[in-house]
């Protein structure tokens, strides 16, 4: 397998062209542009009959770096793992609020549930920031 290959193949290392669009502000007319004029290369891929680009993430990169610049990529990395981090945020408030619901996680009051900033997040008793683990009264068990 040649270096090639195996870059297609490694997880995080291609993105579809709808994620390069929502990632770093690309029109589908510059993703085009860009693998006619060789800059981009690009696999054919489909999913339910639904047809869709494979693309290199290194090349994406480059490719904005070089038309918007490297603040630009920066702000645009930056603003995508803020989304992920607020995503994940929002899926382990889901999963204490369904803990302390199920009465497997103790909880002194409901207003313990962190909103979401990091001072509610670093005093929620049921949070170990330590294992990874959401309750205390779980991971004991």
């Amino acid at each position: 397998m040649d270096i090639s290959a195996e870059e297609w193949a490694l997880k995080g290392a291609t993105l579809s062209d709808k994620s390069a669009r929502a990632e770093f502000g690309l029109t589908q007319d510059e993703i085009v542009t860009a693998i006619r004029a060789g800059k981009l290369q690009y696999r054919q891929a489909a999913m339910h009959g639904n047809p869709w680009l494979r693309l290199l993430r290194r090349e994406v990169e480059a490719l904005v770096r070089v038309q918007h610049g490297e603040r630009y990529l920066l702000e645009r990395q930056a603003r995508t793992e803020l989304t992920r981090v607020n995503r994940e945020l929002k899926q382990l408030r889901a999963q204490i609020a369904a803990l302390r619901r199920d009465g497997l996680c103790s909880a002194p009051n409901s207003a313990s549930i962190p909103s979401g900033r990091p001072d509610e997040l670093a005093s929620c008793p049921g949070l170990r920031h330590d294992v990874g683990n959401i309750c205390p009264d779980v991971h004991d068990q």
